[in-house]
């Protein structure tokens, strides 16, 4: 159950997707990227300046979300500094999704870079997470109120007294939060205490929250036409449910969930070209450039933080190899994991508006093949990357490799449809974005980890049984003007064993390449003479001092050239230490451990590491807990940074309590 629970997110978020295809294909089955295109350019230039300034002003509305939580968490920045970390953290987790751990790894490496805690850094970015929540809070309580008929689907099935209910209820939280920061101040969550910020700033937050959503939705409502009883207000119900679908798909910028949930709210209003025209200018403005000018500043930053060791490098290595080098990790996963996840809900949606093709004009060869693939093909090819994505987030080579060559082949598709080059150069360019990051993916897939097992041997055959019954049920389908597997499975002019066939092979194939494609399982090595023997041969000076503490077992990277010992201490797993032995093994010997304690069903936790890993144990979750040179856990005070050079870094709020109870004795680390 707890698996299943983790993964509950993803299932949600495909879940979402797969509805939005739905919605789309039987609502706006006529959309043509033509008509899109000549909605685009009806848009005025005072629309396009307009919005483009409102833009400007909700970023700048942004930053002071980190300059209220700097302040909260007791380390003031200066606005310069704030701003800066804002801008970058907002754009990407804006586009990439997964706004909690994108924006936080951003926030993370900025903001310990000038002084702040690991404990200050999260309290920071749980302010601004909540301020954003309460935002939506007010407006969705007040839409819900005085408009509720604007909401998508509910306000047109739901009674109008629930929708009321809804709407106190929203209010309700808010004014609940507020006034707890006036009475009570803190409060305990399993044995944890929580600081609520004083009321007058709690009031702030709800303010700032509330025009910062207003201001968001304000750039989106300039570049519509005018259309008779489409007020502000309406479609700013429409604009929050659209945008709170596509957080909770937890999918690239929400790309196809949000647009769909745009296209069947505003469908009373406006023509659907309109609509998807408003929605590509959208995304331009308040995501894509954005993006960009972040990505260049960030960049620009790291250059500045490692001083001229980049261009000393730059001089010896290629471009892609100076590119993965010296990026950041994180970065670099976040921004290949979102870019193959839109990618491939680009090419599942380009079913939708693109109609017939004549291939004349290429080499006759070339032109039968591409025919034939219509749109069947590109779609398993956006299906497969929206698969690699999560693979990447995983950090999985075979992900990254298989990746690549998915988007070489849908970029050699879309190339055949003139009216398509753009979405083909947008594969290449995201080929060249994931290329130059193949260090960062180093964890070995199921399926490469070892001798073949049973489970891997039948995954493969029914990977093989599924793409066969695919390719012998595709020549059945040529009638259809929308040859795409999903619209094969929702048409109803498709025979029902057809439909029921190709839905069976592409859930079967998409379990089979998830078994084959998930991380392998992670085998300990037991605490005798031998294994402390080969942790002080890979670790000098350092694997000796680790071979001395008591442990229970040692988990190796993927190279099997660094290792970490561990100690199984009540519901958790434990770490002792940092990895010792080569550098470019000591992260995802991290990772291993941590996939060792899901595999067990234990906590993953680390006892008294340095400060140099701090930002890996982040990407897992954990917090940084402070500790002096006995292991005794420092107090936070706010403002105060701890002179410490040893952490403890686990789930605080789940794992402190067990922990503080079962840690070993410092004594044990000689």
């Amino acid at each position: 159950m707890k698996g299943w629970l983790r993964h509950l997110p993803a299932l949600l978020g495909v879940a979402l997707l797969l509805g939005a295809i739905y919605v789309v294909q039987h609502e706006f089955r006529h959309l043509r990227l033509k008509d899109i295109g000549e909605s685009m350019r009806a848009i005025p230039v005072s629309a396009l300046v307009f919005s483009g300034v409102w833009t400007v002003i909700s970023y700048f509305i942004l930053t002071f979300y980190d300059r209220l939580g700097t302040i909260y968490a007791g380390h003031k920045v200066s606005y310069g500094r704030v701003a800066f970390a804002s801008f970058c953290a907002y754009s990407l987790s804006h586009n990439l999704g997964f706004a909690a751990v994108s924006g936080a790894a951003v926030r993370y490496r900025l903001y310990a870079h000038w002084g702040l805690t690991p404990l200050q850094i999260g309290k920071t970015v749980a302010f601004c997470s909540l301020t954003f929540a309460l935002g939506g809070l007010v407006l969705g309580g007040a839409i819900l109120m005085i408009e509720p008929h604007s909401i998508p689907f509910f306000g047109q099935h739901a009674p109008v007294y629930v929708l009321y209910g809804v709407g106190l209820a929203l209010w309700g939280l808010v004014i609940a939060y507020v006034s707890l920061s006036r009475v009570i101040g803190s409060f305990k969550v399993m044995g944890n205490s929580i600081d609520l910020p004083g009321w007058r700033m709690a009031l702030v937050q709800v303010v700032l929250a509330t025009v910062d959503v207003a201001t968001t939705a304000t750039i989106f409502f300039a570049l519509l036409p005018a259309a008779p009883g489409l007020t502000w207000l309406i479609f700013l119900g429409v604009y929050v449910s659209s945008y709170t679908a596509g957080l909770a798909a937890n999918v690239p910028g929400g790309i196809g969930v949000f647009d769909a949930a745009m296209l069947f709210g505003l469908a009373g209003y406006l023509e659907p070209p309109q609509i998807v025209g408003a929605i590509v200018i959208f995304r331009l403005f308040y995501y894509i450039i954005p993006l960009f000018l972040a990505g260049f500043l960030f960049a620009g930053n790291e250059i500045v933080l490692r001083g001229g060791g980049l261009f000393k490098h730059i001089a010896r290595l290629s471009a892609p190899q100076a590119i993965g080098r010296w990026s950041e990790p994180d970065f670099a996963v976040t921004a290949a994991t979102g870019a193959v996840g839109l990618c491939g809900a680009m090419l599942l949606f380009l079913g939708l508006l693109s109609p017939t093709t004549e291939f004349a004009w290429l080499d006759s060869e070339y032109a039968e093949l591409a025919a034939r693939a219509g749109q069947f093909i590109p779609s398993l090819i956006g299906a497969g990357l929206v698969l690699m994505a999560i693979g990447l987030s995983h950090r999985v080579n075979l992900a990254w490799g298989l990746a690549t060559l998915l988007l070489i082949a849908g970029a050699a598709f879309t190339a055949t449809q003139d009216y398509l080059l753009w979405v083909s150069a947008v594969l290449v360019l995201t080929t060249m974005l994931v290329a130059p990051f193949r260090a960062s993916f180093y964890r070995h897939a199921s399926l490469l980890s070892g001798p073949l097992e049973p489970a891997s041997a039948v995954s493969l055959f029914v990977l093989a049984a599924s793409l066969i019954a695919l390719a012998t049920t595709r020549p059945h389908m040529r009638a259809l003007t929308n040859d795409a597997w999903w619209a094969i499975v929702l048409s109803p002019n498709a025979p029902n064993s057809v439909r029921l066939s190709v839905a069976t092979a592409v859930i079967l194939a998409t379990m089979a390449i998830w078994r084959l494609l998930r991380p392998g399982r992670v085998r300990a090595l037991p605490w005798d003479d031998a294994t402390r023997r080969r942790l002080i041969a890979i670790g000098g000076a350092a694997g000796y001092n680790a071979a001395a503490i008591p442990a229970d077992g040692v988990v190796l990277g993927e190279a099997q050239r660094a290792g970490i010992p561990f100690r199984r201490t009540g519901p958790v797993l434990l770490g002792l230490g940092d990895p010792v032995g080569q550098e470019a093994d000591r992260i995802s010997a991290i990772w291993r451990l941590r996939d060792l304690a899901h595999q067990e069903g234990l906590h993953p936790a680390f006892w008294r590491t340095s400060g140099q890993l701090l930002k890996v144990y982040s990407d897992l979750g954990l917090t940084a807990l402070p500790l002096d040179e006995n292991g005794t856990l420092l107090p936070q005070s706010d403002g105060q940074v701890p002179a410490n050079t040893h952490y403890l870094l686990c789930q605080a709020e789940r794992d402190l309590t067990d922990l503080i109870s079962l840690l070993p004795r410092p004594v044990q680390l000689g």
